[in-house]
């Protein structure tokens, strides 16, 4: 165990700050997903299904970011910064391409991508609203967060929590003035969300371009240097994020086919907003096991680099000590989360007894997987891919979603009709289930590869 007090204190620091931009981002959707709530449980449930594709997504920009990160704390540790731009606009490429096409997919089949996650006609429709204004934010979304996400690789983590912050008090004013119809507008229900959610993400991107311009001296960063890039770079961000972007994309269509799971049940009209709020309740209580995952990775990258003559002995009292610090992390989490299931309930008090059920069930069965999450998540991409090992995380995380989960909970759904929570949990095991997994390639030291030029 690390004994310096310093190296706590900058964990810390790095941890809670980038904590604090996941839970500004959540808390724009959990404003939308009460204020929604409140409005009707069908335009609640709509937006849960067009979040899908949100989702989806954001995992795309996460492959992306990923490889800028492993790249970019690399270089920055062996402090070399020239190349973090070209590997930047690289990312930049592959990010761009992808939210164009998903959206003109939900701009040109709305009806036909929704109709594959619900069989209900009023939930349906609401989503349909929904997805054909929110698609105009893919691009700006994707744009923002990769950049945002690639200063993270040389330290600069507040432009996050300064991007979220005013996301989420635009987004706050403007649902309410355009879900309910307050100050002379029109009340547009899950078109005004939309609306809202819209308007949010431009200012978003123009903060960012801001920042770039008069506030980010290191890299100096311009529109020239993302576009005219050293294309030698290109070989080794592909070979870093190809599997990367491979384990976020899967992750991203098994999240929609979890959503079609408990959208074709036959209780779905009570599942889904059941889900729904689990959901996001898990994702704003659990911003400190995820805000850990994101620091190591920038501390790990930054010590190899630092340390390539002997990564191991630079790397090995960081990985010890906070494989504990994500154990502490997630038992924290999982107390949290399971108390905050009576305060949520009172907050939505549209839901039928049915739904509330589900939910508190629902919440019970993430308090004990986040456990696992916060740790067996953390290792995973705070070590072992932050150390070049992606084709690992490939390979564990598809077995465990598309050979394990997401066929034990379609046989619990449809074949032996078990209840609800079972199939949740079935959707959920592989966060206690690649525990071991992890900790065995941790220990082994085989994660650490040359990736950097």
């Amino acid at each position: 165990m690390i004994r310096d007090k310093k190296f706590y204190k900058s964990f810390a620091v790095l941890t809670l700050s980038i904590a604090l931009q996941n839970l500004l981002t959540y808390s724009v959707n959990l404003a939308d997903n009460i204020m929604l709530g409140r409005f009707s449980q069908d335009a609640l449930s709509g937006v849960s299904l067009c979040n899908q594709f949100q989702f989806f997504l954001q995992m795309l920009v996460v492959g992306v970011s990923e490889g800028i990160v492993v790249l970019g704390a690399r270089y920055w540790g062996k402090k070399e910064t020239k190349p973090i731009p070209s590997i930047i606009g690289c990312g930049l490429r592959f990010g761009c391409g992808m939210a164009l096409i998903m959206f003109l997919a939900a701009l040109l089949f709305p009806n036909q991508l929704i109709g594959v996650m619900t069989n209900d006609a009023a939930v349906a429709a609401e989503a349909v609203q929904y997805l054909r204004i929110i698609c105009f934010t893919y691009i700006l979304f994707a744009v923002t967060n990769m950049l945002a996400s690639s200063l993270r690789s040389i330290g600069i983590v507040k432009i996050g929590y300064i991007i979220a912050g005013s996301t989420l008090c635009i987004n706050i004013v403007l649902n309410y003035i355009l879900i309910y119809g307050h100050f002379g507008a029109p009340a547009l229900g899950v078109r005004g969300a939309a609306i809202a959610t819209l308007v949010s993400r431009t200012v978003e991107l123009l903060i960012v371009i801001w920042f770039l311009k008069f506030r980010e001296h290191t890299l100096n960063l311009n529109l020239k240097k993302l576009i005219f890039i050293d294309t030698q770079y290109m070989p080794d961000y592909i070979h870093i994020s190809l599997p990367l972007l491979v384990t976020q994309a899967l992750w991203g269509i098994s999240s929609i086919f979890q959503t079609a799971i408990i959208g074709n049940m036959e209780d779905s009209a009570s599942v889904l907003p059941a889900n729904s709020i689990s959901v996001i309740v898990y994702q704003i209580i659990s911003v400190i096991g995820y805000g850990a995952a994101s620091a190591a990775a920038i501390v790990t990258g930054k010590t190899l680099g630092e340390h390539e003559d002997d990564p191991i002995a630079g790397i090995k009292p960081i990985m010890h000590t906070l494989q504990i610090v994500f154990i502490l992390i997630g038992v924290v989490t999982g107390v949290v989360l399971f108390l905050a299931q009576w305060p949520i309930l009172m907050i939505y008090n549209t839901l039928t007894p049915r739904a509330a059920e589900l939910t508190r069930q629902f919440i019970t069965v993430l308090a004990i997987t986040t456990v696992g999450t916060c740790y067996q998540m953390a290792t995973d991409s705070g070590f072992l891919r932050a150390g070049g090992d992606t084709r690992f995380a490939m390979i564990n995380n598809n077995i465990w979603t598309w050979l394990i989960c997401l066929p034990s909970a379609y046989l619990s759904a449809f074949v032996f009709h078990f209840p609800p929570v079972v199939v949740f949990f079935c959707l959920k095991m592989d966060q206690l289930g690649k525990c071991p997994i992890v900790y065995l390639r941790a220990r082994s030291f085989k994660w650490i590869h040359q990736v950097t030029r």
